[in-house]
């Protein structure tokens, strides 16, 4: 098992280039099994996720060539099940459900697993593809779905905003024969991203972007070659990184424009923002304060941001009020902060974060999940002391070659494993 040892006190300095973004990047390589041309991604971010994702459509059947940070997809799929050694490591795993349900009129996709923050259920997913004319059932852990005679495009209304969800539906859509229509569609980057992607292939896709979606079925979809969106999520990180070390640091290949919830937060903070076209730069900030903030669907605060902004306001001046309202159990970070000295009590979906002038200090901690991580290594950079952080493969699942980037800004941190 692998662990960083981050020795805090040194600000973030410099520059550093953005990764393709990951929750962007796996509904893309699962659009690569509604054809059976080429696509080719690039700026694919080199993550375990990813690498997972390409293993499932290997897996399915399609030709695989990940090399610098560029994917290509190919062929046909021959296999239609989704098995759990693969699905049960990673929840976007069931995005595999519209395109083979679209292509090849089956479907059998283990209930999928990932991060523990929450019950996540796949019913909007199951509900959608009904819509269209799937016959959907559950047996023996697995969703089974089969639609014979091809998918019937449909208005497909959902009860809450759900990303995987709209995204499953919109794979599925645009080979469903007709018009569909995904009221209460989700609008992250993530899904104008894929629905701009799917249009290069050749599907009629408006709307996304929006919370309602219109899609015009195709016969048929065909090759193409779309570039991954940055990962609005990774830039956020560092942004915080960035002030709470006290630093100064450029992103580049970052896009303000998905950022404009935290950007407003973080200037309310106190932080010193500037940005361009593709470049975001958090100068040296004197003065921090707490601000309240309440996470919500996009545009609003990102719920995968929520950890590292608690890290933040762990170590300014006042308290804050932090109220999740996306996933029931992403407060899973807590209890590690509070090992390093963070005063922070939880009531209900409610966090009351009380800054500490005195700051943090390293301690032993446990990753939980994805972003739960990221926010202690934040944490760690400005602690006094080192902080041993284990059970790190979350951050592999989200963050590229974290280490080499962040000790090029002048972080002092190593990775170590068992035994050696």
């Amino acid at each position: 098992m692998a662990q960083l040892h981050i020795t805090g006190g040194q600000k973030l300095e410099g520059e550093i280039i953005v990764s393709g973004a990951k929750n962007a990047a796996l509904p893309l390589l699962c659009a690569g099994l509604m054809t059976d041309e080429t696509l080719t991604l690039t700026n694919m971010p080199d993550l375990s996720d990813t690498r997972l994702m390409a293993r499932l459509l290997a897996n399915h059947g399609l030709d695989i060539d990940f090399a610098d940070n560029q994917i290509t997809l190919g062929g046909a799929a021959t296999q239609f099940d989704a098995p759990y050694d693969l699905v049960s490591a990673m929840r976007a795993s069931v995005l595999v459900l519209g395109p083979l349900l679209a292509c090849y009129g089956q479907a059998r996709v283990s209930l999928p697993g990932g991060c523990a923050i929450g019950s996540r259920p796949v019913d909007l997913h199951i509900k959608a593809m009904q819509s269209l004319g799937a016959v959907v059932e559950l047996a023996d852990g697995y969703i089974q779905a089969r639609a014979p005679h091809g998918l019937k495009g449909a208005d497909i209304m959902f009860q809450t905003v759900s990303v995987g969800a709209t995204e499953n539906a919109m794979m599925a859509a645009v080979l469903a024969s007709g018009q569909t229509k995904i009221i209460n569609a989700a609008r992250e980057p993530e899904i104008i991203d894929l629905g701009e992607c799917l249009n290069k292939m050749g599907a009629k896709i408006t709307g996304h972007g929006t919370d309602i979606i219109t899609i015009e079925g195709v016969e048929k979809l065909h090759g193409a070659t779309h570039a991954v969106i940055p990962d609005r999520i990774e830039a956020g990180s560092f942004m915080i990184g960035a002030a709470m070390t006290g630093g100064a640091l450029t992103l580049r290949n970052a896009k303000a424009e998905h950022l404009s919830a935290l950007i407003a937060v973080l200037t309310e903070v106190g932080v010193i923002i500037r940005h361009g076209d593709d470049w975001i730069a958090v100068d040296k900030s004197p003065s921090l304060k707490a601000v309240d903030i309440e996470t919500a669907p996009y545009p609003g605060f990102p719920t995968d941001l929520q950890a590292q902004y608690m890290a933040l306001m762990s170590v300014v001046d006042g308290y804050a009020r932090i109220s999740e309202t996306i996933f029931e159990n992403r407060f899973m970070h807590v209890p590690e902060l509070m090992r390093m000295g963070a005063d922070i009590d939880i009531e209900g979906s409610l966090a009351i974060v009380r800054g500490r002038a005195g700051g943090l200090t390293g301690a032993p901690v446990r990753a939980t999940d994805l972003r739960a991580s990221i926010s202690l290594v934040l944490a760690a950079l400005c602690a006094t002391g080192t902080t041993e952080i284990s059970e790190i493969y979350h951050l592999d699942r989200g963050y590229a070659d974290l280490e080499a980037r962040l000790k090029m800004c002048g972080a002092h941190m190593t990775r170590t494993t068992d035994g050696g």
